[in-house]
């Protein structure tokens, strides 16, 4: 089953596993290039089981079709949830035109909830990823406010359709201009999730946690492509 969804709000009510998502119909209407090309991506395709609990899946195809004056300015689009074996929401980087980019979570049923836009065109974020980070049991999710001028880690937690701020830390970054990849992201060691990032001059490696209602941040290392893996794998 095929459905055709608008990119407006919807009640946060149980709505299936996501079993996969992909951004699709490539589109050059924002010339921003912050991912070193001039293509986004105009729609999310979402497969989703509408009844998990049922012995056979109920597979629901959803296309997420955007208006003209936005684009899916990312890239990838990523399964979240509180049971990572069991994604309720797709976290994606959405650009309006002459706004700038917001964190959008999607899930079949069209947008569940959205950080403001950043206010201004041709600025970004980056995303580090989405967990439960401080053990609360609600979800938190977590970028990095133009990682090539503002450099903040911000964290939002969702709470039913809302994202509320709960935390931001300056001097971080995880993304330059042209890459066509993030740096860094969420890992557990044994002692509860962090985040891995880079410090804002790229020097050294920062492992950040969120405790108490805020964010705390320590060096591990001098930051290159090898020592981030290897964090991030927790050698």
């Amino acid at each position: 089953m095929l459905a055709l969804v608008a990119a407006s709000p919807v009640a946060s009510e149980a709505l299936g596993t996501i079993l996969d998502a992909r951004l699709e119909q490539p589109v050059t209407r924002y010339d921003h290039g912050v991912l070193g090309d001039s293509v986004e991506w105009g729609t999310l395709r979402l497969w989703v089981d509408r009844c998990p609990a049922c012995a056979r899946t109920d597979v629901q195809e959803t296309v997420i079709r955007l208006p003209r004056t936005r684009v899916f300015e990312d890239v990838e689009a990523r399964l979240i949830g509180l049971d990572p074996k069991a994604p309720t929401a797709v976290m994606v980087v959405e650009s309006d035109l002459a706004r700038g980019a917001r964190l959008s979570l999607y899930t079949g049923a069209g947008l569940l909830a959205a950080t403001p836009f950043i206010g201004q065109t041709h600025r970004w974020l980056a995303p580090v990823g989405a967990a439960d980070l401080d053990g609360d049991g609600a979800l938190e999710v977590a970028y990095v406010d133009r990682p090539h001028l503002a450099k903040v880690l911000r964290v939002w937690r969702l709470e039913g359709d809302t994202l509320t701020e709960v935390a931001a830390l300056e001097n971080l970054t995880n993304h330059r201009i042209g890459w066509d990849t993030i740096a860094g992201g969420l890992r557990d060691c044994g002692a509860g999730p962090e985040m891995v990032l880079a410090s804002g001059d790229w020097s050294r490696l920062m492992a950040v946690r969120l405790d108490g209602g805020g964010l705390s941040a320590r060096e591990i290392g001098r930051y290159d492509v090898a020592a981030l893996e290897a964090a991030l794998a927790c050698r």
